[in-house]
């Protein structure tokens, strides 16, 4: 099985740091696949999804080391996923490769109000065939986002996809700075409903809420939630 990128990413910089990371809790025993306490282990409810569209993840290099961080969810979901820490001055050249295949049709998911020049659009467009839509997410803080942005050259050049939110964020592990903010794992599950990817956008968003929940009930010693609408969803996916 494709191992998830940015539990791989967390590895790599928890293995090159000069200290540990300290994380709120980090003295608890928390699973390594989902990051939960172990008790309110989310990996059982993980249903990996095959689509025709794949996901890159341009990472603030403190995110794949917060147990919160939701786009380790996205590879949860989808094992395709990519993922590279971002670097102002030495960007991954792996990254670009990504970035810059031809048989891949990039779109970044940035906030359109903000994009002063290029095209912006609130769908995608059709794709050319042999073209694999790569939806390009970046990970961070939405201050960090905006400066990963504005200092990179090469994501400047990519058609914007532009998400309206319709509705609140589920997410409450961590403060957005404004209510309508999305968790990266909600703007991906967005993304693919408008890529005509429903099954999986559902299956992304039940997982999202599922870990969401199990992960604020060990934090706050609660018993671990097993059933619930989110729980529902996903066991209607599940092969039969």
């Amino acid at each position: 099985m494709t191992r998830n990128a940015v539990l791989v990413l967390r590895q790599r910089l928890m293995a090159e740091s000069q200290r540990p990371y300290r994380a709120r809790g980090a003295t608890c025993e928390r699973c390594q696949g989902c990051l939960t306490v172990v008790s309110h282990c989310s990996c059982r409810y993980q249903l990996p999804q095959q689509t025709q569209v794949d996901f890159c993840l341009v990472m603030h290099r403190k995110e794949p080391l917060k147990p919160t961080n939701t786009g380790r969810l996205i590879a949860d979901i989808l094992p395709d996923t990519s993922a590279f820490i971002w670097d102002r001055t030495e960007p991954d050249p792996a990254m670009l490769a990504v970035l810059q295949d031809p048989n891949r049709q990039p779109y970044l998911v940035f906030p359109g109000e903000y994009i002063d020049q290029g095209e912006v659009l609130a769908a995608p467009r059709p794709w050319p065939e042999g073209k694999r839509p790569l939806f390009v997410l970046l990970d961070a803080t939405w201050a960090q986002a905006r400066k990963i942005y504005f200092k990179s050259p090469y994501l400047q050049t990519l058609p914007v996809l532009s998400i309206d939110p319709d509705r609140l964020s589920n997410y409450r592990l961590r403060e957005a700075a404004h209510q309508h903010q999305l968790a990266t794992a909600e703007v991906a599950a967005m993304v693919l409903e408008l890529a005509g990817e429903p099954d999986a956008a559902d299956v992304l968003d039940a997982y999202f809420q599922v870990f969401s929940q199990r992960y604020y009930a060990g934090k706050h010693q609660l018993d671990a939630p097993v059933d619930g609408d989110p729980f529902q969803r996903l066991s209607r996916h599940q092969p039969q």
